[in-house]
């Protein structure tokens, strides 16, 4: 059992840096860093590990930014990913996203919740605990990552290209109200795509309107839901038509092709070979010579260029409530002082899909934030959660290695 002197001791160090922790989380908010453009925000973050003495800090070759402490066997990964959603439109925020605003305690900013709230704790809390002796046996690394267009391509580069290490446990912090989550559904993204014939509004029957093709589908993919299915603990599959993109000459002629994407959520015990099948289903005896369904893949390159092509599948996951590493987060939470609450999960994705779904590294989330203000005009997290979330960045390994001897 980690004393409680030794708890009183980082509770101590996490509040004596408030002030820093929050001036260094509202800096990062300010740095923009959609569309996967993190060398800006990554290097204020570089900046703050080497002031707070890390080992080693460096960009990996898709340009994330990695920070390491500590020279154990043991090895924990840190994972926050710090590119952000766009902002949509500037008029409907009533406030700057980025300069962000306080009330009541709630800080306000794009990235506020999703994700860069867990960063401050993350880079802060392996700092004390390096300081206070809580790395003994533990090598870490705080991984701030690009995922908002590709979830799990950023940690798959990180085992199999840069820095080529396998983790022994993850800790994600992603918005988990302060709670410690065990897993989520997983999905994949498909592309319907229907074929027509052109021609001028004035004659349509001469053509074929390939939005027409795809009615039943569409029709079939918001009925379909029902039909899905259910776990006890990930709870039940979902679908949807995520954008349309109609090819047509102009607007006053037959659309020659026509796509929709599908955002399908999937649960344990259904394969995404199953999946795409219920979505050919859909697709009418008659248009099947020219309504084709196919799985996504992402190849695009990062900011510096690195392409690490992957299908854009990403398979549920979940480790068992009793898993050490668990357990362990569990235990950090009573020994902070919060409500007693079970292991949950999150109804978004995470990079926990490769993690633990595709490379079976036992992975937990815990971050300040609701995840329901991710992604919109609400994007917040309440300072007082961000700053006391250091403390379980700073516990938790010392936590696994003690139930590691159970």
């Amino acid at each position: 059992m980690v004393s409680r002197d030794k708890v009183k001791e980082v509770i101590e160090n996490v509040e004596a840096s408030r002030p820093d922790i929050i001036n260094f989380f509202r800096e990062i908010v300010a740095i923009p860093s959609m569309d996967s453009k993190i060398g800006p925000v990554g290097e204020r973050i570089a900046e703050e590990m080497k002031k707070l003495g890390f080992d080693e800090v460096r960009f990996d070759v898709m340009g994330n930014i990695m920070g390491k402490i500590g020279t154990g066997r043991k090895v924990m990964v840190f994972d926050s990913h710090i590119d952000t959603v766009g902002i949509g439109d500037p008029e409907e925020w009533t406030h700057d996203p980025f300069i962000g605003k306080i009330e009541n305690g709630i800080f306000y900013g794009r990235g506020a919740c999703d994700e860069k709230n867990s960063t401050p704790g993350m880079v802060y809390g392996l700092s004390i605990a390096n300081k206070l002796g809580l790395l003994d046996g533990w090598t870490a690394y705080y991984f701030g990552n690009m995922e908002e267009w590709c979830d799990g391509i950023a940690p798959n580069s990180f085992v199999e290209v840069d820095p080529k290490i396998r983790p022994d446990f993850v800790v994600i912090g992603e918005p988990t109200k302060m709670n410690v989550y065990r897993g989520h559904k997983g999905r994949i993204e498909m592309k319907v795509t229907a074929k027509g014939r052109s021609a001028h509004a004035a004659s349509n029957h001469l053509g074929d309107n390939a939005i027409y093709a795809l009615i039943p589908v569409i029709s079939g993919i918001r009925d379909l839901e029902p039909e899905l299915g259910d776990h006890e603990f990930l709870g039940h599959g979902k679908i949807t038509v995520s954008d349309m993109v109609v090819q047509t000459p102009s607007i006053n002629a037959v659309p020659n092709e026509a796509i929709i994407y599908i955002d399908r959520r999937m649960t344990f015990g259904e394969s995404k070979e199953q999946a795409i099948a219920q979505v050919k289903a859909l697709i009418p005896e008659d248009f099947k010579d020219r309504v084709t369904v196919e799985e996504l893949f992402y190849d695009e390159p990062s900011y510096t260029g690195f392409v690490f092509p992957v299908d854009k599948y990403f398979p549920a996951w979940a480790i068992d409530e009793d898993h050490p590493l668990v357990q362990a987060g569990l235990e950090v939470r009573k020994l902070m002082g919060l409500d007693e609450a079970p292991a949950g999960k999150w109804n978004f994705s995470t990079n926990g899909i490769y993690w633990a779904g595709k490379a079976g590294i036992p992975s937990i989330g815990f971050g300040p934030g609701d995840e329901e203000t991710a992604h919109t005009i609400n994007d917040s997290v309440s300072l007082d959660d961000m700053v006391r979330s250091t403390a379980f960045y700073a516990l938790i390994p010392s936590l696994v290695s003690l139930q590691l001897k159970k």
